[in-house]
This record gives structure tokens, C-alpha cells and sequence, in this order.
């Protein structure tokens, strides 16, 4: 088995309970947009899928303990890539690029590979699968809260009495961002083509609760 599959296999296992939208559909899409953006703006195909399969594997001990999924999907994937017998050039570049993956960070990709995930992970909040990601992540967080506690910070806007206020103030301060935070113009494109389905649904969704 190499060790793509071997990977997909680990991170599958890992996620298998994850309650909100870091699941194994998140990161397979993912982990199909990084490859289809670096055929047009290079990068390795290797880095790519691997920082993709990897790149929330943390996640569930966020839930948890709270602190950073990045933090901690890049320590947990150095662990695994060592054992797996990748070598340190590798697993450093994988690491780094998982580091710098999050949105609410907004901290500078330094590599292509890196560049790609950013754009990738972003992608999949975009369109009608960003549509139903966030509404299902809402629901999530909030159960989250009310049986362990867990109140993740960058997320507030899950929390709110009404829930519609709470889904607009989500879509102004994230989604309709994205795109001009995109590093790649292969990224751009594909936003573009999201967010049109995102401004239909959110004006119909404005006329029908007026």
C-alpha cells in the first residue's frame, strides 16, 4: 500500500465521529480541488494530497481541548509521516503547509503546496456546499456547547439567539471574504462560480423570511 492510501485510510479512522464538516467528504473535496488547481499552477502532486489528507486531522482534540486544529494536525502529521517512513524533507514540507491552512489565521502560505491548500480549504466553504457546510457546522458547534462545553472562538456567530442573524453575520465576515484572500487565479475562477450561487440562495433567502 503507499503511503497516499495508507493516509486516506489513517485520517479516515481518525475522523470517522467527527460531529461538524472536518469529515472525510471535507477533506477528500480538498484534496481533489488541491489537484485540480496545481495542474495549472504547479506544486507537487505528492505534498499536496498528503497535506490535504492530513490537514484537520487535529480537529477532534480541538473540539475538546479547544486551541488550534493547525497546530495540532501539523504535530500529528509529523508523527504519522515519521512512523510511515517518509523522510524529513517531506514530512517538513507537509507540515508546513498544514500550518498555515486556516482561514481565521490568515497567516502567509510560504511555499506553492501551501498556497494551494489555503485556496482548496477555502473553495469548500464556497457554493452550495458551502452553503450546507456551514449551516450543518452551526448546528454542530451549538450541540457541541451544550453537551462538553466547547465554545470555538473564531466561530461566534454559531452561537447567536437567531439563528438567521447568526448565518448572515457567517457569510459577510467569511465567505464573501474568501475570494479576495485567494492565492491563485485557478482559485479565483472557481470562486466566482461559487459565490454567484451563494448571492441567489442569500437574496431568496432574504425575501423569504422578510
Amino acid at each position: 500500500m503507499d503511503l497516499i492510501e495508507k493516509t486516506r485510510i489513517y485520517v479516515s479512522e481518525v475522523l470517522v465521529d467527527e460531529p461538524s464538516t472536518h469529515d472525510i467528504s471535507h477533506i477528500e473535496r480538498v484534496e481533489s480541488m488541491c489537484l485540480r488547481i496545481q495542474e495549472y499552477e504547479g506544486g507537487r502532486p505528492e505534498v499536496l494530497q498528503l497535506a490535504a489528507l492530513l490537514h484537520d486531522v487535529g480537529i477532534i482534540r480541538e473540539h475538546i481541548e479547544g486551541g488550534d486544529h493547525a497546530e495540532y494536525s501539523a504535530e500529528i502529521a509529523r508523527e504519522f509521516l515519521y512512523m510511515a517512513g517518509a523522510d524529513e524533507e517531506l514530512i517538513d514540507s507537509v507540515a508546513s503547509c498544514i500550518l498555515t491552512h486556516r482561514f481565521s489565521q490568515n497567516l502567509k502560505a510560504g511555499s506553492i503546496e501551501a498556497q494551494i491548500l489555503q485556496d482548496a480549504d477555502r473553495i469548500d466553504s464556497l457554493g452550495a456546499i458551502g452553503i450546507f457546510r456551514s449551516l450543518v457546522s452551526m448546528g454542530s458547534l451549538r450541540t457541541l456547547k451544550h453537551t462538553i462545553g466547547t465554545v470555538k472562538k473564531t466561530s461566534m456567530n454559531a452561537y447567536t439567539p437567531d439563528l438567521f442573524e447568526g448565518f448572515n453575520d457567517y457569510m459577510i465576515n467569511k465567505p464573501f471574504k474568501i475570494r479576495d484572500r485567494l492565492n491563485t487565479k485557478t482559485a479565483r475562477q472557481i470562486a466566482d462560480e461559487r459565490l454567484r450561487i451563494m448571492h441567489v440562495y442569500l437574496d431568496s433567502l432574504k425575501m423569504e423570511t422578510l
